[in-house]
């Protein structure tokens, strides 16, 4: 198995996929918790203290505004990337159920066109003259089924 063959097999596991959904929504989510305390929990405290100094230590300019904006902003991108993140888990998991379900299909169409014995009805090879399974001789040898 070629590397590129084990990397495809290895995306394709769901814990991979719930991890990196995990890790973008919680990249999202971290700039809506920066906004929050930049925006709206310093300068509300910057206010209640008179002015004084923020909680990272740098001199605020009295007057500072709570900006809900940025904050509104924040929470709007957050709600995009996480539509946008579950647009793509959706199509990919409909991906993967197509796949499945052509998978599924091919096999089926494989057993069904494989010859059977007609004494036990086990699969046998085709060009069989005998059955490895009860030993049963065939008048010609065996073909495949024609649906």
């Amino acid at each position: 198995m070629g590397m590129i063959d084990e990397f495809k097999e290895f995306i394709n596991k769901g814990n991979v996929m719930d991890m990196a959904v995990g890790v973008i929504i919680g990249g999202a989510f971290t700039s809506i918790v920066t906004s929050l305390t930049d925006d709206i929990i310093n300068p509300a405290i910057t206010a209640a203290t008179g002015g004084g100094t923020d909680l990272s230590g740098s001199l605020v300019v009295p007057g500072t505004d709570i900006d809900f904006g940025a904050f509104i902003s924040a929470v709007i991108n957050f709600l995009i990337v996480a539509l946008v993140v579950f647009i793509l888990v959706k199509a990919l998991n409909k991906f993967q159920e197509a796949s499945a379900a052509l998978l599924k299909k091919q096999e089926e169409e494989a057993e069904a066109a494989a010859p059977t014995c007609p004494f036990c009805l086990e699969e046998v090879k085709e060009g069989a003259t005998r059955c490895p399974h009860c030993g049963g001789a065939f008048d010609e040898p065996a073909a495949p089924k024609v649906a």
